[in-house]
């Protein structure tokens, strides 16, 4: 006589023993995430580890980052996965805009192990901000790290003001072309530095022209450089549309002024 049994998760189906269905277990078995195709895997560390910001120096990061991290943690074989896809996929900020790190002396690139640095392909610079008077951190001296950045491909520029475009600054710059030469040699040795880049992409607020001052300029850098020329979404820009003037409001200047 075959011996009979219920399964709870088939309530009201008698299976023998030697049927298939009596080899069903209910217990959780333990997955090997490495048998995944490493297309499936990749997919996996996206879903982890990616967020939509750009990478910056912020107060926030143990809450909104650091946790993604802990994967790291798990095994080396992990590891070595896993950080070339949060390194290699987001874009990093070289110099912050965070309140409590603006004149931070150690940007975060500065402070990223070697092995991270050579990882990274996206970098921002933010310019505008700080016009009257730049942190001394906003440099490009050796203990960047910038040399490192060998997987560097594209250089995101976005000029939040130009405070030699509009007499509303006089008064507030140092002089008409101050901040104008300082971001330009911020952008031919970060472009000197790092040779892997290709690419130079610009974006601006509305208040900013193609042909301002500084946009011209930071142009001009990229195109002496060699670099492929893109335009970021923000602005609109394209290599044939000509820009309208850009028109600033009084608030929007004097806001730009507090800075």
């Amino acid at each position: 006589m075959t011996t009979v049994r219920k399964l709870s998760a088939f309530a009201g189906i008698e299976v023998g023993l030697e049927s298939p269905m009596a080899a069903l277990s209910l217990d959780p078995v333990p997955f090997r995430f490495f048998d995944l195709p490493s297309e499936l895997r990749v997919r996996v560390y996206e879903l982890l580890l990616l967020i939509p910001d750009t990478i910056d120096l912020d107060s926030n990061n143990f809450r909104r980052i650091t946790p993604r991290l802990n994967i790291f943690l798990v095994c080396k074989r992990m590891h070595e996965e896993a950080f070339r896809i949060f390194y290699g996929r987001h874009t990093f900020r070289l110099f912050s805009l965070s309140q409590r790190f603006f004149h931070a002396k150690r940007p975060l690139f500065s402070r990223l192990p070697q092995r991270y640095r050579a990882a990274v392909t996206k970098l921002e610079l933010r310019v505008g901000p700080g016009w009257t008077a730049p942190p001394k951190g906003w440099n490009t001296a050796p203990s960047l790290g910038l040399v490192d950045a060998t997987s560097m491909r594209l250089l995101k520029i976005f000029v939040e003001v130009d405070p030699s475009s509009h007499d509303i600054f006089k008064g507030f710059r140092v002089t008409e072309d101050f901040y104008t030469v300082f971001c330009q040699g911020l952008v031919r040795e970060i472009l000197c530095q790092v040779p892997s880049i290709t690419e130079v992409q610009f974006d601006a607020w509305t208040s900013v022209s193609k042909h301002a001052p500084l946009m011209r300029e930071l142009l001009n850098e990229a195109r002496i450089a060699n670099r492929e020329i893109s335009w970021g979404p923000l602005r609109g820009w394209n290599d044939g549309a000509e820009d309208p003037v850009g028109s600033i409001g009084l608030e929007d200047a004097m806001a730009m002024i507090s800075l």
